[in-house]
């Protein structure tokens, strides 16, 4: 139950962005397309998962006045080898999200997770507790996406879902301003929908 309970906050309690409001830049800035928000999510929880387990494993061992720049070293790891993979393999997708994986090593998700929680729980706990922080950030990151997408171009996931009808595109929810309006009213209904719940 508690393990339950340690994914389950990332997801709706503690979301990263819509309750912690953590990871704005790239959550306003790569979500232009729900494809976009589902690979850097999905890099999010690689580095989000892999770090927890290390920071976790060796919590006892690191130093406490170097815990920080040793945690930024172990985050690094994991993010140089997403990006390289992510270049390797998927290099479209790497172009769009240009600096914002290298960044990730400086989310304050990641660094948040990793100092507040795996340096301080056991392996198992830390994994639930990073897989339901990444599983969060990522719906956010898609949801997000997918209604930028939807009203800027008529799109979802690339496949023209608007043809059929005499759709007028709202270009803005393209652009920065878009991107605060969609991020503003998931907010509201997020805040709507928890209230009514507790």
């Amino acid at each position: 139950m508690r393990l339950w309970h340690e994914f389950n906050k990332g997801i709706i309690k503690q979301n990263p962005v819509l309750r912690l409001v953590l990871g704005m830049c790239p959550t306003l800035a790569v979500t232009t397309s729900a494809i976009n928000g589902f690979a850097m999510g999905c890099s999010v929880i690689f580095v989000l998962l892999c770090s927890n387990i290390i920071i976790s494993l060796f919590r006892r061992v690191i130093p406490i006045k170097v815990r920080i720049p040793v945690f930024i070293v172990i985050i690094a790891t994991f993010v140089t080898t997403v990006d390289l993979v992510m270049a390797g393999y998927f290099p479209e997708i790497h172009k769009v999200l240009g600096i914002f994986v290298p960044l990730i090593v400086v989310n304050c998700i990641v660094l948040g997770r990793a100092e507040a929680f795996a340096s301080r729980r056991s392996i198992i706990s830390s994994i639930a507790d990073a897989l339901g922080m990444g599983i969060g950030f990522t719906l956010t990151l898609v949801i997000l996406g997918s209604v930028r997408e939807i009203f800027g171009s008529g799109t979802i996931f690339g496949a023209d879902i608007l043809m059929r009808f005499s759709y007028h595109k709202f270009g803005i929810m393209l652009l920065p301003p878009g991107a605060f309006i969609a991020l503003g009213l998931l907010m509201g209904l997020m805040n709507k929908l928890t209230k009514e719940t507790s």
